[in-house]
């Protein structure tokens, strides 16, 4: 659908077929139409790196303050390989952000956690009364890495509340289709973790189950309608997992395809970000995907 982005992430498809995505190097938020031209909706700066739509119709950014990046063969990767470092010279911190899709006005939301910076916000998704999940990846740094969180919160930003933490690299997070469960896909690990619901934002056990533990490098994920969950792999393509753990890949052709999401009204068509290579593609995908809360 668009070829040219600097590292795309964060897809969601908008009721007039547009599709909204992050470009993380570029710190926009951007539109990409049908005929591939691409328009800057609201440039924020840092590394906007996760939305989705709220109740009210804006869009929710997770933005993760910034990346440190390698050039290498004509691909864009997030990170300082000599060093193994994302912390960029000078990094404050991530924050949560509403953005009027119209104006593209942005307001903070949220920058810390019970007193703690956000070091990374990646990912996040609404559920039905109006609140949002999202993940905290952190950062690395030459000898020490962050570990991550899971957290709720109002979009209202009157309330943030940590859910889990100690997570190896939280990234990808989505609700089952029940909405009585939250996802997250684990970057380091390859595992893709799920925590029960007692009701909005509350989870019945901190530690979370373990679905399904891969060998390879979780992203960002997807719901099918079914209760598979579709995680980006790093260097797979797609890996579709069962709510059994059983999973088996798809193979686009990208070794940086970093998240997925369906088309309200067209659920067996997916659209990946392609983000080392700066594409945005549209495949058929062989079932539904799962319709979001307010994207519908």
């Amino acid at each position: 659908m668009a070829t040219g982005l600097q590292f795309p992430e964060g897809p969601v498809v908008m009721a007039d077929h547009s599709v909204l995505v992050v470009e993380i190097k570029r710190g926009t938020l951007s539109r990409v139409q049908r005929d591939g031209r691409v328009s800057v909706v609201a440039t924020l700066g840092g590394g906007p790196n996760g939305v989705a739509i709220g109740p009210d119709g804006a869009a929710y950014v997770c933005n993760n303050g910034g990346f440190r990046w390698t050039e290498r063969a004509g691909m864009l990767i997030p990170v300082d390989i000599a060093t193994g470092a994302t912390e960029p010279p000078g990094f404050e911190g991530g924050w949560i952000e509403r953005v009027d899709v119209d104006t593209g006005e942005a307001k903070r939301l949220y920058t810390h956690v019970d007193g703690h910076p956000l070091r990374g916000p990646n990912d996040i998704v609404f559920d039905e009364q109006g609140g949002f999940w999202f993940t905290d990846f952190g950062k690395t740094r030459t000898r020490d890495v962050d570990r991550g969180g899971l957290y709720y919160a109002s979009a209202d930003g009157s309330e943030v509340t940590e859910a889990a933490y100690g997570l190896w690299g939280p990234n990808g997070v989505g609700l089952s289709p029940a909405g009585d469960r939250v996802f997250v896909a684990e970057s380091y690990s390859g595992r893709l973790m799920a925590w029960d619901l007692d009701g909005p934002g509350r989870v019945r056990q901190p530690r979370g189950t373990c679905v399904a533990a891969t060998r390879g490098h979780f992203d960002s994920l997807a719901v099918e309608a079914g209760g598979a969950v579709v995680v980006a792999a790093i260097s797979q393509g797609l890996c579709v997992v069962e709510p059994d753990g059983r999973h088996e890949y798809v193979a686009l052709p990208d070794p940086m395809t970093t998240n997925v999401c369906f088309a309200p009204d067209d659920p067996r068509t997916a659209y990946a970000t392609l983000s080392g290579t700066g594409r945005l593609v549209a495949l058929d995908w062989p079932r539904p995907g799962l319709a979001l809360a307010f994207n519908a």
